[in-house]
């Protein structure tokens, strides 16, 4: 089965510049279609070098480079597909695409008005992209990444955590028999997992892991939080049905290192960076709207908070 029909390519995504809400959120041508005219021969590409050639399809050549671009389409990720098979892979979904796009030449689809304005788009978003990833570069450095995170966990206050399991239950009188046999002995972990009825944690005997606060729904949290290491507490009523907690430790949240945060800082950095070019580039430009005028803009809101647990 020819790979093209096997893989399917994404629509173009819109270029987005919206900032995450804090830190820690040359011209294309188309395809020839006939050889190219006889040249002076060339010296042999480098093994593996962008120019080496590794199909014809009528003539004309697939290179490594072109196969290199194919790589990168989201589409042709191959995830699991070890190098040669991804390479056969990408030699096949090539040698579709150049066969396809000779007959589509042929055929003067590339005449067509609508197809020279979609040739015209695709060549200026292509541009923009690859400007935009050059200039953030000289944005994101190593220096500008650190000192954000400096900046940011300076302003960072010490939150607590508690780690903590608990027993979901649909009523109280349930709930309060679950509470005498953990109090009386019975080994919390294995109740749970007999009992519980949150699907999220009876298989890890009721542990919900390490939780700050406002994570969790205000009864639940206020319990917890009020509650000392190795404590059982009373059944405890929240909207997800009744509760028995036992606090396992508390600590004061720690800080993210440097390292756990750097990915997280350098795309903040480089979507400000892209953004700021942007409203740059519109400054310094003559628009004019000949459509109708546009509405207000839509208030930009927040995305929706993680549900609260449990």
């Amino acid at each position: 089965m020819p790979i093209l029909s096997r893989l399917l390519r994404p629509s173009a995504l819109a270029l987005s510049l919206a900032l995450p809400a804090a830190a820690f959120a040359q011209e294309t041508t188309a395809t020839p279609s006939t050889p190219a005219p006889a040249a002076a021969p060339a010296a042999p590409a480098a093994k593996g070098s962008p120019d080496t050639v590794v199909a014809k399809v009528n003539g004309v050549p697939i290179t490594q480079g072109d196969l290199t671009i194919a790589g990168d389409d989201p589409a042709l990720s191959l995830p699991g597909v070890d190098e040669a098979g991804k390479k056969g892979l990408l030699v096949d979904y090539m040698v579709d695409l150049r066969v396809g796009a000779q007959a589509a030449d042929a055929a003067k689809v590339g005449e067509s008005p609508e197809f020279k304005r979609k040739l015209a788009y695709f060549r200026d978003k292509l541009l923009l992209d690859d400007y935009l990833e050059q200039e953030a570069k000289k944005a994101a450095t190593p220096e500008a990444a650190k000192a954000l995170y400096d900046q940011t966990v300076k302003s960072m206050k010490p939150e607590e955590e508690v780690h903590a399991r608990h027993i979901l239950v649909d009523n109280e009188a349930d709930a309060k028999k679950i509470a005498e046999r953990v109090k009386g002995g019975e080994d919390f972990a294995k109740v749970a997992g007999e009992v519980s009825k949150d699907p999220g944690s009876k298989a890890e005997g009721g542990d919900l892991g390490w939780f700050t606060k406002e994570r969790m729904v205000a009864p639940f949290a206020e319990a917890a939080f009020k509650m000392s290491p190795g404590q059982v507490s009373d059944p405890v009523k929240t909207q997800f049905g009744w509760h028995v907690i036992k606090v396992e430790e508390k600590r004061t949240k720690p800080i993210p290192s440097f390292d756990e945060m750097k990915e997280q800082v350098d795309q903040y950095l480089t979507r400000k960076a892209q953004q700021d070019i942007i409203l740059k580039l519109r400054e310094a430009a003559k628009i004019e709207r000949t459509d109708a005028a546009p509405t207000a803009p839509r208030p930009v809101t927040a995305p929706p908070a993680d549900a609260k647990k449990p």
